[in-house]
């Protein structure tokens, strides 16, 4: 069985050795780990992965072998039988539209109401914690504004998500679809002399043996490097999803054209704290006023995200929907906006769509409407903003 998922992972791309491979059976002949699923995967990928980069080819690689892993749910006052879905319940649009919000503050209020009366499984209702109905609690069901508990997203309206979120990196190997990306990211590009005289100067060597009478003068100058320093924001998860392939395209072909590139992860809206790697996002943050202190004010800040979300993630302490920031998304665009005077917002979504998404709107406001469209001509008039 494992000869084969061996070589799955050799198909992925991973260069894993035999003896990689007899340290794995070796280890689990030694029973080093329990009879558990998820200690099988942290031990396969310690024992047959030796570079980060590669952790997400091994992820795809590993769910695809053994079908699937499930995304563990927090569920420690919510029993996972009252969020299993046995059934569907269709809506036409008037029936949407006629459904009711609560409000961020009452939804949150009223969760807390439930948890202390219901005592059994509902699905398919209107009130309680369930599946399938229209209550604004649950999973699985329709509703304009609730709070989604397990299950997976269907229309992407819940301004609250109570689950254990699992991302991936955007994989910087990734070829482009098209060189035309790289040739917009170019018009950023600055370069200078720097560092010791170490090429040579030709022209200045020959103007200057000309004028010592034909005696060779041999004239030296620094190389021409890039000097831009770029600073990327990227959103990922959630909404992100159907927009990967564009967003690793452009990630790629920054790493390629900026020598100064830097990135950071989050998720819908910048808090308080962002991360460099989806897998450690929980153990490995950084401060996200550290980030504003670290990089100098000449730096060109670049976000890529969708900027779809709910209102309340922008606007409100505790928005976030997937944990409780203390300051508003509005406080920390500001700071950014201030602190990098250069930026710009280049967003996936379809550009004709920005007016039906109320959180777009809010967003240019804070961009100061430097937010373009992430084509080859929104590539490029963001990088005349840039420029400026």
């Amino acid at each position: 069985m494992l000869i084969d998922f061996f070589f799955r992972l050799r198909d992925a791309g991973i260069p894993v050795s035999i003896k990689e491979f007899l340290l794995l059976l070796q280890a689990l002949d030694r029973e080093v780990i329990d009879y558990s699923f998820d200690d099988f995967y942290y031990l396969a990928r310690l024992s047959l992965v030796k570079d980060e980069a590669n952790f997400d080819k091994f992820d795809r690689a590993f769910a695809q072998y053994f079908h699937g892993i499930e995304t563990a749910i927090d569920q420690e006052s919510v029993p996972l039988e009252w969020l299993m879905q046995r059934a569907m319940r269709e809506l036409t649009d008037e029936q949407r539209a006629a459904l009711q919000k609560f409000g961020y503050d009452k939804l949150l209020d009223r969760l807390k109401e439930l948890l202390k009366e219901q005592k059994e499984r509902h699905e398919g209702g209107g009130k309680w914690i369930g599946t399938g109905g229209t209550s604004p609690f649950g999973n699985s069901g329709t509703n304009p504004e609730g709070i989604r508990i397990g299950g997976e997203s269907r229309h992407r309206s819940a301004v609250k998500v109570w689950e254990q979120r699992v991302y991936r990196d955007y994989d910087a190997s990734r070829e482009i679809g098209t060189r035309n990306i790289k040739v917009a990211l170019r018009r950023l590009r600055c370069f200078a002399r720097q560092g010791a005289a170490s090429e040579l100067a030709l022209d200045e060597t020959i103007r200057s043996t000309a004028n010592n009478a034909g005696w060779l003068d041999i004239r030296m100058r620094p190389e021409r490097r890039n000097s831009v320093k770029v600073l990327m924001l990227l959103d990922v998860g959630g909404s992100m999803d159907d927009h990967i392939q564009q967003t690793e395209e452009l990630f790629s072909a920054a790493k390629a054209e900026f020598k100064h590139l830097d990135f950071f992860y989050f998720h819908n809206c910048v808090y308080d704290h962002l991360w460099r790697n989806n897998h450690l996002r929980q153990s490995e943050r950084f401060p996200t006023w550290d980030v504003l202190r670290t990089y100098p004010p000449d730096t060109k800040l670049i976000f890529v995200g969708d900027a779809t979300m709910s209102p309340y993630e922008i606007l409100r302490p505790g928005g976030a929907i997937d944990y409780h920031n203390d300051e508003a998304g509005t406080a920390w665009l500001q700071r950014f906006t201030k602190a990098f005077p250069s930026y710009v917002w280049l967003n996936p979504e379809p550009e004709h769509l920005w007016q039906y998404r109320q959180s777009i709107a809010i967003i240019r406001q804070q961009m100061h409407d430097r937010m373009v469209p992430l084509t080859l001509e929104g590539l490029e008039r963001g990088m005349r903003l840039l420029a400026k």
